[in-house]
C-alpha cells in the first residue's frame, strides 16, 4: 500500500470513532450506529451492543457483518472523495470471562472511558468483528481491496 494510502487509512481509523454497521435483519439488510475501537494491532474492531438492540440478535443469528467508517465533511473534498472503508466480516460475541474479553474490553475502554459504567449492564456485551475483506477509498477515483493482512500492517507501522 502506497504510504499515502496507508496515512489516510490510519489517520481515518484514528480519529472516527463511529460506524455504520450492517447486519442482517429478518431476512433484509439493516444499518446502525455503533461506536467502535481497534484491537490491538489493528487484527480487528470491537464495538459494545445492547441485548436489546436489533443488530445484536441479528449478530447472534447471522455473523457476517460490514461496518462503514467515513471521514466528516471537509469544504475542499467533494462528498465522492471522502476517504472510507468498508470492512465485510464475521462478528464474534466476547462473553465476559471469555478468552479476548479482557483484551477487547480494554481496547474499547481505551477509546471510550466514558462507557466504563455500561460495563456493568448485564444487557450489554462486547462484539469483535474480524475483516474477511476491506475496501477502502483514500479519496475520489483511489480505491483499493486489502487484505486482513495489510491492514494490521498499515495500522501497526503508524
Amino acid at each position: 500500500m502506497n504510504p499515502a494510502f496507508a496515512q489516510t487509512l490510519h489517520e481515518l481509523l484514528q480519529t472516527q470513532q463511529v460506524a455504520a454497521l450492517g447486519t442482517l435483519h429478518q431476512g433484509q439488510p439493516y444499518v446502525s450506529m455503533v461506536p467502535f475501537a481497534l484491537l490491538p494491532g489493528g487484527s480487528g474492531f470491537v464495538i459494545h451492543v445492547s441485548q436489546l438492540a436489533a443488530h445484536t440478535k441479528d449478530m447472534l443469528s447471522s455473523p457476517q457483518v460490514s461496518l462503514l467508517v467515513v471521514a466528516p465533511p471537509a469544504p475542499d473534498v467533494p462528498v465522492q472523495g471522502l476517504a472510507r472503508i468498508t470492512v465485510q466480516g464475521r462478528a464474534v460475541q466476547y462473553a465476559n470471562g471469555t478468552e479476548g474479553h479482557a483484551e477487547a474490553k480494554a481496547a474499547y475502554l481505551a477509546r471510550f472511558p466514558q462507557s466504563a459504567d455500561l460495563f456493568s449492564f448485564a444487557d450489554f456485551s462486547l462484539f469483535a468483528i474480524w475483516p474477511d475483506s476491506i475496501r477502502f477509498v483514500g479519496g475520489f477515483a483511489q480505491a483499493t481491496t486489502l487484505l486482513p493482512e495489510t491492514l494490521v500492517e498499515v495500522l501497526s507501522a503508524g
